[in-house]
């Protein structure tokens, strides 16, 4: 009689923790969405604005609740495409990770309200969006690449209370310093002909001249933007689908210095505000002097510096075994308070 019992305990303890871990796996798969239809880990997330409400696309990535990174693309207004490298790496780790679209880029809501694009507008998009994917201070890192570092470093200035690690790729805190590295030091490295031919172009502004991206693409792109002799598929599809109304507005008609709204941002002078562990990425080609990208990560008061010697502005790309293992290592060590 007792054998019989027990037998009946455990195969009620068995149906339970089937029962339970089925009903988590389905909680997961269906990312907290009370729908049948499946939607392989998208999830658009409702944003409130000063000029009214709209979605954002996301992706997740793995079921980690120790460690949840949200992933910032540039631009302004590229997409989550060319982050799509982080892919492999970081599901390898088990890390939980989201793709995201900002608002006004391609797979998100693409609202015309030229007041939405502030920094400031930006900043409280991405504490909706953490809410939206349940992280917090004890698992929350938020990595951001060129535009998305600005809003990174942004974000942490008045956020930071939620964040457990802070990664900045391949962005300086001083536009203004952005555009003297590319005067004085990118554009003296092109053919002097090539260089006075863009300039003419700009001073005309005559930005949609074909000519004009005939030109950065080759001696400009191609050596700091990415060098890969092959764009990798992410980033020619981002190429395609970004928002040129957004990004001329923030950053200017290309990756050659800095111009819109985004001309003066200058943050160097409060970096020490920043007290999270925080990652500062650099390249030797990138768009952003290297050596500028090293001083930051002594300004914040806990502080890693990464170096990617065959990198560019995409060194997740075109120096990806330094940048991965070195952002891997970080987010662990941070995780294992090993930092």
């Amino acid at each position: 009689m007792r054998s019989i019992i027990l037998l009946a305990f455990v195969a009620l303890f068995i149906s339970c923790k089937n029962e339970n871990k089925s009903q988590t796996l389905s909680d997961y798969f269906t990312y907290g969405q009370n729908t049948a239809v499946e939607s392989a880990g998208i999830k658009m997330i409702p944003i409130k604005t000063p000029v009214g409400e709209f979605k954002v696309w996301t992706k997740r990535f793995g079921k980690n609740p120790k460690i949840k990174i949200l992933l910032l693309h540039g631009g302004p207004a590229m997409t989550h495409e060319y982050m799509e490298c982080f892919e492999t790496y970081f599901q390898r780790e088990g890390f939980e990770f989201y793709e995201y679209d900002q608002l006004g880029s391609y797979y998100s809501d693409q609202p015309k309200d030229s007041s939405l694009w502030t920094t400031e507008r930006f900043v409280d998009e991405v504490e909706q969006v953490r809410k939206a994917i349940g992280a917090d201070k004890d698992n929350f890192y938020v990595l951001g690449n060129s535009w998305g570092g600005i809003l990174a470093m942004e974000y942490a200035l008045k956020y930071q209370k939620n964040i457990k690690g802070l990664l900045v790729a391949n962005m300086v805190a001083s536009a203004p310093e952005y555009g003297k590295y590319a005067d004085e030091v990118l554009a003296k490295q092109m053919k002097p002909e090539i260089l006075a031919e863009i300039r003419a172009l700009e001073a005309k502004k005559d930005f949609n001249n074909p000519r004009y991206m005939e030109l950065l693409i080759p001696n400009f792109y191609k050596e700091h933007l990415c060098r890969l002799k092959e764009w990798p598929d992410g980033l020619n599809r981002a190429s395609k689908h970004v928002n040129g109304e957004i990004y001329t507005l923030m950053q200017g008609p290309s990756e050659f210095g800095i111009s819109g709204r985004l001309a003066k941002w200058d943050i160097k002078n409060r970096l020490h505000e920043i007290t999270v562990p925080t990652l500062m990425i650099g390249a030797k080609y990138d768009t952003m002097d290297p050596k500028a990208m090293e001083e930051q990560s002594k300004l914040v008061k806990k502080g890693r510096y990464l170096y990617c010697p065959n990198g560019s502005h995409l060194a997740m790309w075109d120096d990806q075994k330094v940048f991965m293992n070195g952002v891997i290592q970080f987010v662990n060590d941070v995780d294992n308070d090993k930092f």
